[in-house]
């Protein structure tokens, strides 16, 4: 299974660290959280990744460009010209870098690469946020609901976008960032049939607006709820938060929960 991740947003409210860096760039222990996300899914088996890019593309990029030597000890000898890698410790990951632009909507950007996820389900989600989501179980109520689609349901405080369904775990509402309530919120992990992008109109579609919706109604939105960690970096405080997780070594996003 393939993941496309989000990694093209401005970030504003994390200014202090977005100046010169996307926001699924800026590092929890040293790390880009982006790269959290992914071993959180390497984890789960998914080993190709597909990384939508946008504000400061190039930073992306560069890093992965580099990943390689950045994780590993290095023989270089001047006068061959030769550059050897020891120690190795990377992953066996494939890694596509899209530049989908610096102002496309998140329903655009995952339109941008519609043609590079095949003709079998993936996984949709974000590059800011991290969570312990079982992806084995995910997949296994994706497939069970016979739906276009399966988000992930979580329950923070109400800031985001909301889920409302019915007994069979079917999506039948969705709200986008309710004001004061608490509710089962869109979690971010996403399960896709190929077909759910046609759903995206155009590059300034936000993903939760009008495709979701349109899927509510038709009865094609399922839901997984999980009840475990999920926290979204959308501040410096949340920054400091996971910073402090992993300081602490209590990283929930990288215990397997099978």
């Amino acid at each position: 299974m393939k993941a496309v991740i989000l990694a093209g947003g401005l970030g504003t409210r994390l200014s202090e660290e977005t100046y010169n860096k996307p926001k699924p760039m800026v590092e929890i222990g040293g790390f880009p959280i982006i790269v959290h996300i992914m071993r959180h899914l390497y984890m789960h088996g998914i080993k190709d990744f597909i990384i939508c890019a946008g504000y400061k593309s190039h930073v992306i990029k560069d890093f992965f460009v580099n990943y390689q030597l950045y994780n590993s000890d290095v023989k270089i000898d001047f006068a061959l010209g030769s550059v050897q890698y020891k120690n190795t410790k990377t992953e066996d990951w494939r890694v596509t870098v899209v530049d989908t632009g610096a102002q496309t909507q998140t329903g655009g950007r995952l339109k941008a690469v519609a043609n590079l996820v095949d003709d079998d389900d993936f996984l949709f989600t974000y590059g800011d946020g991290l969570s312990n989501v079982n992806i084995g179980e995910l997949v296994k109520r994706h497939k069970a609901s016979n739906t276009l689609a399966t988000v992930t349901a979580v329950r923070p405080s109400g800031r985001y976008g909301a889920l409302n369904f019915d007994s069979s775990g079917r999506v039948v509402e969705f709200k986008e960032k309710p004001e004061g309530e608490e509710s089962w919120i869109n979690g971010g992990y996403f399960i896709l049939k190929p077909k759910a992008i046609s759903y995206i109109k155009d590059e300034y579609t936000p993903w939760e607006s009008e495709p979701l919706e349109q899927l509510c109604m038709e009865k094609q939105l399922s839901s997984y709820r999980h009840e475990g960690f999920w926290h979204a970096m959308d501040t410096l405080r949340d920054k400091n938060y996971l910073e402090n997780l992993w300081s602490a070594g209590r990283a929930p996003w990288l215990i397997r929960n099978e």
